[in-house]
């Protein structure tokens, strides 16, 4: 479903961040689509590992799911960031990272940055393509 005329769509996940700061999981935007910085809570429960493998594990199931709901998935993406408070944490992650996105091959930038909760230690953001040739 191709989306025309700068018709805008916003995906809400359920995460009660999204209410408290106001903000959308992911905008679809034509064949765009613009998933918000993705932590690895469990919105279901809102709990959160203290394990980042397993915060990255969750932060790609919940980018996933907002991939879905657009129409699109992880194929479609062509550009990942990776925050992270501590750059010793983002090596463990690599092979979760590579069975991802070894095959998509998406541009990607890792940046050192503080996290809205002391908890979370793994932030990823992406942009997808409905329908690229990758």
């Amino acid at each position: 479903m191709t989306q025309t005329g700068g018709v805008r769509r916003a995906i809400l996940s359920g995460s009660t961040f999204e209410e408290q700061i106001g903000y959308a999981r992911a905008v679809v935007d034509g064949d765009w689509v613009h998933v918000s910085g993705t932590t690895g809570f469990d919105y279901a429960a809102m709990t959160i590992s203290d394990d980042v493998v397993e915060q990255a594990e969750q932060c790609l199931r919940n980018v996933g799911a907002a991939l879905a709901e657009a129409g699109c998935s992880f194929a479609d993406v062509v550009r990942v960031r990776y925050l992270l408070p501590d750059r010793e944490d983002f090596e463990p992650c690599w092979p979760v990272l590579r069975r991802v996105f070894g095959e998509v091959r998406p541009a990607a930038t890792m940046m050192m940055c503080g996290l809205a909760d002391p908890r979370m230690r793994i932030e990823i953001e992406v942009d997808a393509r409905r329908g690229a040739d990758v």
